[in-house]
């Protein structure tokens, strides 16, 4: 029982620990075995066995009390490192911030721990998330579990790859990504799991290290929706701390048996522009086969349009540069961060330390971001790009006058062998996040379902998308499709 109970769903496995069946330092232990054993795929940067085992410690006492603060009491779980964490070294996957170590937890982490989850470690990302692989890590690339080869592996997806590979291993049972153009969606279809994007403003973004400030989100990676749904339960709601936190307060999600739900007469629409150029066959019939089967179920679904959705990735690009070249200044190696051994002038020192501190595609950004906004070009570039991102917004705005959510790929394709992407590294930087970075610029929730293996034995999914605040509905329809389509989790060997 225990080699299967770290892939068991959270429900399953905290009834266990009330019942006395399986004590919190047993499967913290058995978590912690597992990351040592699942190495290979880098999917972590810190492991937190010390502090892991002082919390099982304590989530021991409540249970033999019969007292656990929440579902997620003893509950093994992993937080990307991008979120502060107190007393933990917190890295962004970057020289910058190598020895970084906050003085204070990120809000979500916070609500977790207070719930009684266990950290069990701080997950691998591109660096600062920039990126859609996982790959440009100062700690290597995480590698997907699926047909896994050491030597000729595929990409888990980006920017929160370390996160997905850590649950689909079964060495948490959920884990904290972050999510500003699709880096918790993107990842979950490579690497099979359900992944959630929350509205923004829902789950507080303090102690978020900021790469987009006006898109990124906490989001949530888990084997099941429910799985899901438990962690949302938590750190969800206001937080006084951050000043993009939503007021209203958060009423928990509480989903029936699938059984026992129904989608007759829900409307749901199917973007026309999400059919485009670079979408695989296999994505494309795998979103047709799903848009069935809910017209089947008694789902009206409808085509719909989202006129400029054509002009957001170059809207998106434009915005995260710019975003990224103000965020990025305050790594000058002067208060904390990486310092070079320099002494010839306090300019050069700061050059040498941003020099060396941030890798190619940091510094790409940061150049290209401050070009955008020099004076005579922010106008031309910013200034519209901020019309843009109204314009893309508006279409979601408009088309909720028609439809309840909104289903499409999560990604163009099945996950890249490593060395064709990097080959063709340009062309998935634009493309892969096409059906998901719209989300993040209109602010709206939006969910990846896992449906079945491609031909060639790698995970394909689809998106659903919602307005504001309609995470109840939108986790509803996913775990309704989850319970028909039964994705085979743990088809792989490792």
């Amino acid at each position: 029982m225990m080699d299967k109970l770290l892939k068991t769903n959270i429900k399953i496995v905290t009834r266990l620990l009330f019942e006395g069946i399986v004590k919190p330092t047993e499967l913290v232990n058995l978590s912690l075995k597992k990351i040592a054993e699942e190495k290979h795929f880098n999917a972590f940067i810190t492991v937190t066995s010390k502090e892991a085992k002082f919390l099982a410690e304590k989530c021991e006492k409540r249970y033999l009390e019969k007292k656990p603060v929440s579902d997620l009491d003893g509950v093994p779980i992993a937080i990307k490192d991008n979120f502060c964490t107190e007393n933990i070294k917190t890295t962004c996957a970057s020289k910058m911030l190598e020895n970084f170590v906050p003085a204070y937890n990120a809000t979500v982490c916070q609500r977790l721990l207070d719930a009684g989850a266990v950290l069990v470690g701080k997950t691998n990302l591109d660096q600062f998330a920039m990126g859609s692989a996982t790959i440009d890590s100062s700690h290597g690339p995480t590698k997907n579990i699926w047909k896994f080869d050491n030597e000729n592996f595929y990409i888990a997806g980006g920017s929160s790859g370390g996160s997905a590979v850590a649950v689909a291993t079964g060495t948490c049972f959920a884990a904290i990504g972050s999510d500003t153009g699709g880096s918790t969606r993107n990842p979950a279809s490579y690497c099979g799991l359900v992944g959630l994007k929350p509205t923004y403003g829902l789950v507080s973004r303090l102690g978020l290290i900021p790469l987009v400030n006006s898109m990124d989100v906490p989001g949530i990676l888990a084997r099941t929706v429910d799985d899901v749904v438990s962690v949302l339960n938590v750190i969800a709601g206001y937080d006084e701390k951050d000043s993009t936190s939503r007021s209203k307060p958060f009423r928990k999600i509480r989903l029936p048996p699938a059984s026992k739900m129904s989608i007759k007469g829900l409307k749901i629409g199917i973007p026309v522009e999400y059919n485009c150029e670079y979408l695989s066959q296999e994505v494309a019939d795998t979103w047709n086969d799903i848009a069935t089967m809910l017209k089947n179920e008694g789902a009206i679904v409808k085509q719909v349009s989202m006129p400029n959705t054509e002009y957001s990735i170059v809207c998106y690009s434009i915005l995260n540069q710019c975003e990224v070249a103000s965020n990025m200044a305050r790594y000058d190696g002067i208060e904390y961060g990486f310092r070079a051994d320099e002494d010839s002038s306090t300019e050069k020192l700061y050059a040498t330390n941003r020099k060396i501190g941030f890798n190619e595609v940091v510094k790409s950004r940061i150049l290209c971001g401050n070009y955008f906004l020099l004076t005579r070009n922010y106008d031309k570039y910013f200034t519209k790009a901020l019309k843009t991102r109204r314009l893309i917004s508006n279409d979601f705005d408009n088309v909720w006058d028609e439809v309840s959510l909104l289903l499409t790929p999560t990604t163009l394709t099945e996950a890249p062998l490593y060395k064709d992407y990097l080959q063709k590294a340009n062309h998935y930087k634009l493309n892969e996040d096409y059906c998901t970075q719209a989300a993040n610029m209109a602010g709206i929730p939006a969910v990846s379902v896992p449906i079945k293996l491609s031909k060639n034995g790698l995970p394909l999914s689809v998106q659903l998308m919602g307005k504001n605040l309609s995470e109840p509905v939108l986790l509803a329809v996913a775990k309704y499709i989850e319970n028909i389509v039964k994705f085979p989790h743990f088809q792989y060997e490792t």
